[in-house]
């Protein structure tokens, strides 16, 4: 693919606007699959790139192709690589930050070893895109709640993508899940396994938790709440019992104090785990539910909106 010029959408600089453009498609190392993208997905973390948020904890390059989650076809692969066959549908995270590489492109490579799974069987090019980052991240987060038959577990930011992938993990492992939601959004997560809702419109979430149940619940995923706000949350568990919290937003040794164990997650993507959650989704057991369908042409302009209002799901790009 040496000289050859890919559509991407980048940005020259952070801050700087996205736009779409063409830059050389990059070249597969000997342990690496060169692919096709057709699907794209965004991520919250891809706008905290944008915006430089993540600037000076790893290198970037630029111009920085955007984007994280991808899917496609395997057109070519290095010398080393055995996994791995042209013509194989390949999903996961494409974002390579010190090359100014991302999925919002044409093309994009991944090491054989790093975070790639084959597809799940008969899926969606825009379905398996959606999944890397926000399903990754709901499973890690139900495991480290170690959550399982007679736990107690209250979900908050149920209705987004990582949200919505918890919840049915949750359930699938016999947790009861009380899932925050908008009236208009309680047969949605009903349906993907809650037991329970709370409103996080009509007043405090912990207050309606507790008014069910006084002695407390086991766990609370958090996904959204910042440190200013995940206070209130906090109340609702019993002694002995966990918070994850998926933003960061967490003072642990302040709640080991009040005898409840807190975890800030860090999502550590693998090809791995992204072979565990293809077969969930090839049993049946796990859902995907896309929110908007954007063309390639439509991101730039719609980028800066993408995190504005509440998630039903997930956003996706037909490349």
């Amino acid at each position: 693919m040496t000289g050859v010029l890919v559509r991407a959408i980048a940005i020259t600089g952070f801050g700087a606007d996205p736009e779409i453009t063409q830059l050389p498609a990059p070249e597969p190392g000997p342990r690496e699959v060169f692919v096709r993208i057709r699907a794209a997905a965004y991520n919250p973390v891809d706008s905290k790139v944008a915006a430089g948020v993540m600037k000076g904890q790893v290198p970037f390059t630029f111009p920085l192709i955007l984007g994280t989650d991808g899917a496609g076809v395997v057109e070519a692969t290095g010398a080393e690589v055995t996994a791995f066959d042209p013509g194989d549908e390949v999903y996961g995270r494409f974002a390579d930050y010190p090359r100014g590489l991302g999925s919002f492109a044409e093309y994009g490579v991944v090491a054989e070893d790093g975070s790639i799974a084959h597809m799940p069987h008969g899926m969606l090019f825009e379905q398996a895109a959606a999944v890397p980052t926000a399903t990754g991240t709901a499973h890690e987060a139900v495991e480290t709640a170690r959550l399982d038959t007679g736990k107690t577990v209250l979900i908050v930011g149920a209705t987004g993508g990582v949200g919505q992938s918890a919840v049915q993990l949750a359930a699938l492992r016999g947790a009861r899940v009380i899932a925050t939601a908008a009236p208009d959004a309680e047969e949605l997560v009903r349906d993907l396994g809650a037991a329970e809702t709370v409103d996080h419109t009509a007043g405090s979430v912990a207050d309606q938790v507790l008014a069910r149940h006084p002695d407390g619940i086991d766990a609370v995923l958090d996904l959204v709440e910042p440190a200013e706000a995940i206070g209130d949350v906090v109340r609702v568990l019993r002694p002995g019992g966990i918070i994850v919290s998926t933003v960061g937003a967490l003072d642990p040794d302040e709640l080991t104090e009040r005898e409840i164990r807190a975890v800030n997650l860090v999502h550590r993507p693998s090809g791995a785990l992204l072979a565990t959650l293809a077969d969930l989704i090839d049993s049946g057991e796990l859902r995907v539910r896309i929110q908007h369908r954007l063309t390639f042409d439509e991101v730039p302009a719609r980028l800066v909106d993408f995190e504005r209002g509440h998630a039903r799901g997930k956003v996706v790009i037909e490349i």
